[in-house]
C-alpha cells in the first residue's frame, strides 16, 4: 500500500472514534434532558440529514481541493459542534448541535472514500475497503465503549478530577468532561488530515453554479442507477446503511428490554456488532475479489432471518455470539459491494461525485427507515416485533435484490466491466 494510505487510516480512526463516542453522550444528553424516547433516534436522523441535503454540493467540494484539507475542514465544523452541545440546555438545542456534526461528518465522507480511488489502482479497492472499513469497525467498537465509559460515574469523576491551575474550565458533570475529550479526540484527527498526501488530480471543477451543480448531481445519480453493476451494489449498500442504523437504536432497546441493561452496558452490546462487522470485513478483503464481489449478496438474506433470532435471546453470551454473526455476515457482504460501487463510480464520473451520489441513496434510506422505527416506538409497537418486522424486510429486500442482478446477467454479461480503468 502507498504510505499516505495508512495516514488516511489514522485520521479516519480517530473521527470515527469520536463520531461514535459523541452518539452515546448524546443519547445520555437527552435522557437527562428528559426528552420523549422516540427523539432518540432522531439524533441520528439529524445527523445524517446534511449527507441528503448537501448531496448535489459535497460531491463537488470534495473534487474542488486536495481531499486532506477537506477532511480538515470537515473535522473542524465537527469541533464547534461538539461546542454546541456542550452548551446545550434544551432537548432540540442538543439535536440542532448534533446536526452540526453531522455537517462536518457529509463533507469529511467523499473525500474519505474517494481519495482511495485517485491513491490506489481497482485491484486494491477491496482490501483497501477492507481495511478502512475494519478499521472504521474498530473506532465503532472503542468509541461505544468510549461513549459508555464516560458517563459512567467512576470515570466522570476522574475526568472531573482535573484541574488547571488560575483557570476555571466551567466543566462540572459528566457530560460536559466527555463532550470536551472527544472535541480533542477531533482535534487529533485533523492533525492528521494536514499529513495526508495530495494525489495529484485536477482539483478545478467546471462551474460553481448552483442549479449547475444539482442539474449535475441529478445526472450522477442516474448515471450510477442505470449501469447494470453500479444499481445492484448501490441497492445493496443502500439497504445496508439504512438497516445498519435502524440496528443501534433496535439494540440498545433490546438490550434494556431482553438483559436489563442500561445505556452504558447496551451501547457495549454496539461495540459486539461492531466487532463483527470488522471480522467480516477483514475476511472478505482476504477472500474475495473485485471481480467476485456480486457472489455474496445472499449474506444479506441469511443475516435478516438472524436478525429475528434476537427476540428468543435471554443470556448474555449467547447474545454475543448472535450479535457478532450478524454484523460478521454484513461485514462480509457490505465491503466488496462497497468497492464495487466505488469502482464503478469512479470510471462513470469523479470519486468525489460518486461518493456524494452513495451518501445520499444511503442516508435518504437511514432518513426512511429511522423515522419509521421512531414511529413504531411513538405508537409503543414491542420491540420483539419491531425486530421480526426488520429482519423480514431486510431478507425480503436482499432477495429481490438478488433476482433484479440475475435478470440483467439474462440480459447481457456485465461481469467483465469490473476491473476497467477510468480513460481520461
Amino acid at each position: 500500500m502507498e504510505r499516505g494510505f495508512y495516514t488516511i487510516m489514522a485520521a479516519q480512526f480517530f473521527s470515527s472514534l469520536a463520531d461514535n463516542a459523541l452518539l452515546v453522550l448524546a443519547i445520555a444528553l437527552l435522557i437527562d434532558l428528559h426528552a420523549p424516547a422516540y427523539l432518540t433516534p432522531m439524533l441520528k436522523f439529524v445527523f445524517v440529514l446534511f449527507y441528503v441535503i448537501l448531496a448535489p454540493f459535497v460531491g463537488a467540494f470534495a473534487d474542488s481541493m486536495p481531499k486532506g484539507r477537506v477532511m480538515f475542514v470537515s473535522n473542524t465544523i465537527k469541533i464547534i459542534g461538539c461546542a454546541l452541545l456542550f452548551i446545550a440546555m434544551h432537548q432540540y438545542f442538543a439535536l440542532a448541535a448534533y446536526a452540526v456534526v453531522g455537517l462536518g461528518a457529509a463533507a469529511y465522507s467523499p473525500a474519505k472514500y474517494g481519495i482511495l480511488t485517485e491513491l490506489l489502482p481497482p485491484e486494491k479497492l477491496v482490501i483497501a475497503n477492507g481495511w478502512i472499513e475494519g478499521l472504521t469497525v474498530a473506532s465503532i467498537v472503542l468509541g461505544t465503549v468510549l461513549g459508555g465509559v464516560l458517563i459512567t460515574p467512576a470515570v466522570a469523576d476522574i475526568l472531573l478530577g482535573f484541574d488547571f491551575p488560575f483557570i476555571n474550565t466551567g466543566i462540572d458533570n459528566a457530560l460536559e468532561s466527555g463532550i470536551l475529550l472527544i472535541a480533542i479526540i477531533y482535534a487529533i484527527a485533523a492533525l492528521f488530515n494536514l499529513y495526508i498526501p495530495n494525489t495529484g488530480v485536477d482539483h478545478r471543477i467546471p462551474k460553481r453554479n448552483i442549479l449547475f451543480l444539482i442539474h449535475e448531481f441529478a445526472h450522477c445519480v442516474r448515471l450510477l442507477w442505470k449501469d447494470k453493476l453500479g444499481q445492484i451494489s448501490l441497492a445493496v449498500t443502500t439497504l445496508f446503511w439504512g438497516a445498519g442504523a435502524t440496528l443501534q437504536f433496535i439494540v440498545l432497546k433490546w438490550a434494556e428490554m431482553a438483559l436489563n441493561y442500561p445505556l452504558n452496558q447496551a451501547a457495549q452490546l454496539q461495540g459486539v456488532v461492531a466487532v463483527g462487522i470488522a471480522v467480516g470485513a477483514v475476511l472478505a478483503a482476504r477472500w474475495i475479489s473485485l471481480r467476485q464481489s456480486v457472489t455474496v449478496i445472499p449474506l444479506g438474506v441469511v443475516m435478516g432471518i438472524v436478525v429475528i433470532a434476537m427476540i428468543l435471546v435471554k443470556d448474555l453470551w449467547i447474545a454475543i455470539i448472535l450479535l457478532m454473526l450478524i454484523g460478521g455476515l454484513a461485514g462480509f457482504f457490505v465491503v466488496p459491494m462497497n468497492a464495487l460501487l466505488q469502482h464503478r463510480g469512479h470510471i462513470l464520473m469523479g470519486a468525489g461525485h460518486s461518493i456524494a451520489v452513495q451518501n445520499f441513496n444511503e442516508n435518504l434510506s437511514i432518513l426512511i427507515m429511522l423515522s419509521l422505527y421512531a414511529m413504531l416506538i411513538l405508537l409503543e409497537v414491542h420491540i420483539y416485533a419491531v425486530i421480526v418486522i426488520f429482519g423480514m424486510f431486510v431478507s425480503v429486500m436482499m432477495t429481490l435484490i438478488r433476482k433484479w442482478h440475475l435478470m440483467n446477467q439474462s440480459i447481457e454479461d456485465s461481469l467483465h466491466l469490473i476491473g476497467a480503468r477510468k480513460i481520461h
